[in-house]
């Protein structure tokens, strides 16, 4: 008997289910990929549960059995994390509802998109207080590696701004998980990458939402001059939203660019004067925008229009995101940059993130010292030619390189990155939080039917 079969008669053997079990071609070579497009691995069923007791029936099966089973929000993963090699996909498109919420927070179903939370939050004149770049992602995803933005200098993670989860464990169990309640369960799946369980719903805590967004787009041809004003704008909180871009100018030259976003209510409302004060940045080649506070959030929706319909949307992603400490900055950018060739549509990002602010267990940073000092998001976002086997294969080997640099100057990776198997190790990445994430795997998933996908 198949898998799919013999899935399907285990779920008619319990009232009350809806979920669709499926194992026809198209279906599996669809979920054999992700949007990293360096893994294939092809699931042997792939479930598209609608209920969290769906996703209780699957664990159960799956732990009965022994089956692997991996959960998929968006498939946004870079290197095969949301993918099986015969076990089961749980497809969490089908939740995605956004439920009332009381008061300042927002209840989100895992498989829900952050365009549509943050399309929810809106129409209460509330926002999420931290937010990806791409609103396509999924609550569940972005919660299980961390979620950081332009924001996170202010408000931490993503996953610091949840105050309770609903999870499924790998034996089957719906548990409910807080500070207060199921504390080991709440901080092993928050940027857990899921290894203890399937979130599928979350509370998120929501603030005030602005009216209209201005993006100054600042630029330097020195590094030290572009870190040395972001470490100020971003200690002394002069912007909401904060980001850094490495880019070449018409000449091939480095350049260096800020986004420094101020929201607020009134077209008078941000001054430039005083939010400038101070900065190196060249006057001269400076651009100031004005959108409405929904356009910014989703300000790469064009962006992403434009790269399907040109399909390098569809081309493989060896995207690398790593956390360095302040003084490493300079020398692992400068290694890393030497001989890089940038495409129209890879992104290289550069800028501090306020340690302090990240108060998630799993979410490993460098040890920022003085406690105040930032740590830098380094993210080399490219876009690989799928017919050279040798481009991609040489893109991999960069990364494992620029990987061991960051380790050996005390930096750290966010999960999800393009990795070759083996060149991160998890005991040592997750450091002292280790022991506390072993022991909730011992106790939420006994049967190892999580961990398979990151052993």
């Amino acid at each position: 008997m198949s898998l799919a079969a013999a899935l399907s008669a285990f779920l008619r053997s319990r009232p009350g289910l809806t979920t669709t079990v499926a194992d026809d071609e198209a279906t599996l070579a669809r979920f054999s990929r992700d949007w990293g497009g360096l893994v294939h691995a092809r699931p042997g069923a792939v479930v598209r549960p609608c209920s969290t007791a769906d996703v209780a029936a699957v664990l159960a099966f799956a732990a009965e059995t022994g089956t692997p089973v991996v959960p998929r929000g968006s498939g946004h993963s870079c290197f095969g994390q949301s993918l099986t090699e015969g076990g089961i996909v749980l497809d969490l498109s089908g939740l995605a509802r956004v439920h009332p919420g009381a008061g300042r927070e927002v209840v989100a179903d895992a498989g829900a998109s952050w365009r549509r939370v943050t399309e929810s939050a809106l129409a209460r004149g509330l926002t999420p207080t931290v937010l990806p770049d791409y609103l396509g992602l999924s609550v569940g995803g972005t919660l299980s590696v961390g979620g950081l933005g332009g924001a996170s200098h202010r408000h931490g993670a993503q996953t610091d701004t949840v105050t309770a989860l609903e999870v499924v464990t790998g034996t089957g169990e719906a548990l409910w998980c807080s500070p207060e309640r199921n504390r080991d369960l709440f901080d092993a799946v928050r940027a857990g990458s899921g290894r203890c369980g399937v979130i599928t719903r979350a509370t998120i805590a929501v603030g005030p939402a602005a009216r209209l967004a201005r993006r100054r787009k600042l630029y330097y041809r020195d590094l030290a001059a572009f870190r040395a004003d972001q470490r100020t704008v971003v200690t002394e909180e002069r912007f909401d939203h904060v980001e850094g871009r490495v880019l070449r100018d018409t000449g091939g030259e480095w350049l260096y660019r800020m986004d420094a976003t101020s929201y607020h209510l009134l077209p008078g409302d941000a001054s430039d004067a005083e939010a400038l004060d101070g900065l190196s940045f060249d006057t001269a080649l400076t651009e100031t925008a004005e959108y409405s506070y929904g356009e910014f959030c989703d300000r790469m929706a064009d962006g992403e229009a434009s790269l399907r319909e040109s399909g390098e949307w569809f081309h493989p992603h060896p995207w690398l995101t790593v956390f360095l400490p302040d003084d490493a900055v300079t020398g692992i950018v400068g290694q890393a940059l030497t001989g890089l060739t940038l495409g129209e549509a890879d992104t290289v990002l550069l800028y501090p993130v306020s340690a302090d602010r990240i108060t998630t267990p799993l979410l490993r940073l460098p040890k920022a010292d003085p406690a105040h000092t930032p740590v830098w998001l380094f993210a080399l976002l490219t876009v690989a030619d799928p017919r050279d086997p040798i481009d991609l294969a040489g893109r991999l080997k960069r990364n494992a390189s620029l990987y061991d640099r960051v380790a050996e100057a005390g930096g750290t990776v966010y999960p999800g990155s393009a990795l070759p198997r083996g060149a991160l190790k998890w005991e040592h990445h997750f450091g002292d939080a280790w022991p506390a994430l072993t022991a909730a795997r011992r106790r939420y998933d006994p049967a190892g039917v999580l961990a398979a996908a990151h052993s």
